[in-house]
């Protein structure tokens, strides 16, 4: 057994993200995609909970995004998962029946499997078995439309496999293995393909810090035009909400991790005139590490943003896990810090309305919209200006009427909203960044004043 599949570049490698990590047992062909095949779900969950059925309700979405036929679900409450096959023997007796009857192609937990874990559930269940990640990876790799998307997610794929190689080649212990301390086939193979993992592990990293650095130098190249970001929750709404703000086109679609790649339009503000407004890839609970990681790429244009605009579907039963699980992802990549507007989205779907007003309650400052209708984008406007005012100051420029290198300078870093001229001296009335006053105020031949609104 060889692995020369192409990657998911499309150059060759001879270990990419398409080898197959469960080359044993009864079903020994694993594809890096589940899409058309039938599927069971199984949560289980160790806190006393009260949304066990949200959870699920959300990994069948996950399942669906995959193109999967979800045919049925299983949750148990246990104080600890087992350590051998997660699940109580019991319930993989049960769910071994379920199989059968159902005709199961594969078994999606909402849980991180441990390698063993995963591997002993093969064995037993004789079928695919996937965990949360290894399925939302599935979902990022058949969505990724860019260069550094798909980089992105073979690195994930590959940290992700990398633990899991063993199960691989276990079965060529069986037909080749030594005895005494000779070592077998699968155990000669399992080195040599943990080398090459890891080869082309750092030849992506160093891909993916090229492109971060090239990304981060064309942001900064930007950086006089004033910036917003919109992240949150995928399928939130942000793509539906970016075409409303700027009169674009870009792919927005009812689903889980619709886009996984940056856009940036120029948005008209009122008051501000040209803003930039980006959108990025959503966020989910638990978002494996991995992604994070590979993705920081991804978010070069929210760590550079003027303002965040948190985007959350009003809509949704677990709305306040969904908040809470986007700010910790925030937190994850080092942004939480930035100014953020939280905008609660979809509330033409808010049924009954007394929920939106509970919402309220509990986040008074957030904007109450619907990108579908419009409803509420003028005062999402203003909070977008008020937020970037607290970013700029409004100052008045007196200087000698011949200093255009200041002029130009004004223009580069901030915004001239008027001028007039009074014999020798120009007045302008600018909005700059706060970094800009302490330069003009060490400026010996004009005067500043900072105009109060």
């Amino acid at each position: 057994m060889t692995l020369d599949k192409k990657n998911s570049t499309g150059s060759s490698s001879p270990f990419s993200e398409n080898y197959d990590p469960s080359m044993h047992l009864d079903k020994t062909t694993r594809t890096t995609s589940i899409e058309s095949e039938r599927a069971f779900l199984i949560g289980v969950f160790t806190d006393e909970t009260s949304v066990v059925d949200e959870k699920l309700e959300e990994l069948e979405g996950l399942a669906k995004a995959a193109g999967t036929k979800v045919v049925g679900r299983l949750t148990q409450k246990r104080q600890k998962p087992d350590v051998t096959t997660y699940l109580g023997r019991g319930k993989v007796a049960e769910l071994k029946e379920q199989i059968t009857t159902l005709e199961i192609d594969v078994v999606i937990f909402d849980n991180d499997l441990a390698p063993g874990q995963g591997r002993n559930l093969e064995k037993e269940l004789k079928t695919k078995v996937i965990d949360r990640t290894e399925l939302i990876l599935d979902i990022f790799a058949s969505r990724a439309q860019t260069h550094e998307a798909r980089l992105a997610v073979e690195l994930a794929q590959l940290e992700y496999s990398l633990p899991r190689l063993k199960q691989m080649w276990s079965h060529l212990e069986r037909q080749f293995g030594g005895a005494g301390t000779q070592r077998g086939a699968g155990e000669k193979q399992l080195e040599v393909d943990r080398r090459i993992a890891q080869k082309r592990i750092a030849e992506l990293k160093i891909q993916l810090r090229e492109i971060h650095e090239r990304r981060k130098r064309e942001v900064a190249s930007r950086k006089r035009s004033r910036s917003a970001c919109l992240v949150g929750y995928t399928n939130a709404g942000k793509s539906t909400l970016l075409n409303t703000l700027t009169d674009s086109d870009v792919f927005a679609k009812d689903l889980l991790f619709a886009t996984l790649d940056t856009r940036t339009r120029r948005w008209q503000l009122p008051g501000w005139g040209p803003v930039l407004l980006s959108d990025t890839v959503g966020f989910i609970r638990d978002l494996p590490h991995h992604l994070i990681a590979s993705f920081r790429a991804t978010l070069e244009e929210a760590n550079e943003a003027d303002v965040l605009i948190h985007v959350a579907d009003a809509s949704h039963p677990e709305v306040e896990q969904q908040i809470t699980s986007a700010f910790h992802v925030l937190k994850d990549v080092g942004i939480d810090h930035k100014d953020t507007v939280l905008v609660l989205n979809k509330i033409d779907r808010v049924s009954p309305p007394e929920k939106l007003d509970r919402l309220m309650n509990i986040y008074p400052q957030a904007i109450p919209i619907s990108a579908k209708t419009s409803q509420g984008i003028d005062k999402l406007t203003v909070a977008v200006s008020d937020a970037l005012s607290r970013e700029f100051l409004e100052l008045e420029v007196i200087m000698p009427i011949g200093n255009g290198r200041l002029a130009a300078y004004l223009a580069k870093e901030g915004e001239i909203v008027s001028r007039r001229y009074e014999e020798d001296r120009a007045f302008f009335h600018c909005r700059v960044p706060r970094h800009v006053f302490g330069q003009l105020k060490r400026e010996s031949d004009i005067i500043v004043n900072e105009q109060h609104k």
